[in-house]
């Protein structure tokens, strides 16, 4: 029989630091445990007594927190937290939205990511969970980061406060990250609807109601509600399938400069800057670039970027910055193609949100009710000279040959939903006059263009037209307009090569969802809103 091998002096070593550093890991764990529980507002359990469930609470040490190393453990989300999931040892981490003890032994605390919400129980056990770890998790503060393991339960009854209807009985609870004691705003105070605070102040309750600038001021808090995570995967989707759409019908994805010589639209409102000693400012939209792709022969293109306006607009729908979500495409004979494309891009887009997003739209719709978006099979298409009519039919006197002001689109918005029982539609065959100076003429009526605006819920979404593609008549229509011919002469002169009828539109993708989701603001569908008097966060 062969002697027992002896571990090596090496070894010895290594095993012995290994043990140190598992015993310097407890301690910690147990200090922030003992500095927690002293704090808290729990009495009665003693901090000196070491407690052998230590391990199972605590913060988690920073040196974890750098990818030190892959566990190899699965997390599960909150919002697949289901009946299902029924006696199964589960681990989240999610932010400690609210957290209360019950005497000594108990707590409950809900835990919220990504919007879904799921209440979860400690009590005090033999070997599960100790009076300490109690005191700790209490002292958690709100909006904190923690991972938490536990077994699922379903309750008797239905669960009020979260959005998942098991609940977790906690086994152990770390913190990965804490947020201040004290925050600016509360995300329940951010997520209450108006019709709540209104009900609360009819039976003699105050409840905080937080306003547009506090919630802008402390974005990062107010992003954290349930609607307005849901604004945001709304707003992705708009996005996507505007992107998938038009993918499928044979467009390509193009990405023009934001820096630019002259005006892109004419006009005053445009942020100048200086490149390089030379005059410059930033595009108010991709419009000319766009076009020169036609002329390049790309066919059918279409643009998802930034669009900035200068104008000093105070109001709910004006922004500084904004998504544009333009299209360009070749025309065989008449504009009412690009018109067509619009139909049949924004009906499937409305279809495809009602359908992906009823979560969401159910989130949105709690804090801010809304009725759902009208909308036809075939959209509606008048002529402005059929809604200048029905609009002084209504009593409403206005410029056959001018634009329609913000009341004028609204009433108008009205009678048509009244008389077509639809809340998205089509206006075309605008008078020249107010249409930018690339814009074609009709043929019949000079002082008409082939052109069109597309309304949602009484306001303007969409602006498209058929462009003009003759260089003498672009140069003479952009004198007119005011527009110095030198700083858009390379624009111009893409026209002199051979250019194809063309046309196109351009949308604000927060324009889109605000409408689409009724909402009152378009600051409540721009993640970081840029306007006049807004330049941070």
């Amino acid at each position: 029989m062969e002697p027992e091998q002896q571990p090596s002096q090496e070894t010895s070593k290594k095993a012995a630091k290994k043990e140190a550093a598992k015993a310097e890991k407890l301690r910690r764990r147990q200090e922030a445990a003992a500095a927690s529980a002293a704090a808290s507002g729990v009495a009665g359990v003693s901090i000196d007594t070491p407690d052998p469930l230590a391990a199972n609470y605590g913060d988690i040490p920073i040196e974890d927190l750098q990818s030190k190393a892959i566990s190899g453990r699965v997390w599960t989300t909150v919002s697949s937290l289901t009946e299902e999931l029924k006696d199964r040892t589960v681990l989240i981490r999610g932010r400690a939205q609210a957290i209360r003890a019950v005497g000594k032994k108990m707590a409950f605390f809900t835990v919220r990511e990504k919007g879904y919400t799921v209440q979860c129980v400690l009590t005090v056990a033999p070997d599960i969970a100790s009076a300490q770890m109690v005191k700790y998790a209490t002292a958690i503060s709100k909006e904190s980061f923690v991972d938490i393991e536990g077994v699922v339960t379903v309750p008797p009854e239905a669960i009020k406060g979260a959005s998942q209807q098991v609940e977790v009985q906690v086994r152990k609870i770390h913190c990965v990250n804490r947020a201040a004691a004290i925050l600016p705003i509360n995300v329940e105070d951010a997520a209450r609807s108006e019709v709540e605070i209104e009900k609360a102040l009819e039976a003699g309750e105050q409840l905080v109601r937080v306003n547009q600038d506090t919630r802008l001021n402390y974005r990062i808090l107010d992003l954290r509600t349930p609607a307005n995570q849901a604004i945001y995967r709304v707003e992705c989707q708009v996005a996507n399938l505007f992107r998938q759409y038009l993918l499928n019908e044979d467009f390509i994805e193009i990405n023009t400069p934001k820096l630019i010589a002259g005006s892109s639209e004419g006009g005053a409102a445009v942020f100048k800057l200086d490149y390089k000693k030379q005059p410059a400012c930033l595009a108010q939209s991709p419009q000319l670039h766009k076009q020169m792709a036609i002329c390049g022969d790309l066919g059918r293109v279409f643009i998802v970027g930034p669009v900035f306006r200068a104008e000093d607009s105070y109001t709910h729908r004006h922004l500084c910055e904004f998504t544009g979500l333009d299209i360009e495409m070749e025309i065989k004979e008449h504009y009412s193609e690009v018109m067509d494309v619009v139909d049949r891009l924004f009906v499937n887009m409305f279809d495809k949100l009602n359908e992906r997003c009823k979560k969401e739209l159910e989130a949105i719709g709690k804090q801010y009710p809304f009725t759902p978006l009208k909308y036809l099979r075939n959209t509606l298409r008048l002529t402005f000279e059929e809604g200048i009519q029905m609009l002084k039919e209504a009593g409403v006197e206005v410029d056959p040959l001018g634009d329609l002001n913000t009341e004028s689109e609204r009433t108008l918005g009205k009678l048509v939903l009244e008389k077509y029982g639809t809340e998205f539609y089509i206006l075309h065959r605008y008078p020249l006059a107010v249409r930018p100076f690339y814009t074609m003429p009709c043929p019949d009526n000079a002082l008409y263009s082939n052109s069109f605006d597309v309304f949602i819920r009484g306001e303007e979404i969409i602006s498209g037209a058929q462009r003009v593609h003759i260089p003498e008549l672009l140069e003479a229509r952009a004198t007119a307009c005011g527009i110095d011919v030198k700083t858009i002469s390379s624009y111009i002169d893409s026209f002199r090569y051979g250019a194809p009828p063309h046309g196109g539109i351009g949308v604000g993708l927060e324009r889109v969802v605000m409408l689409f989701c009724g909402l009152d603001n378009i600051r409540k569908v721009s993640l970081f809103p840029r306007d006049p008097r807004r330049l941070e966060p």
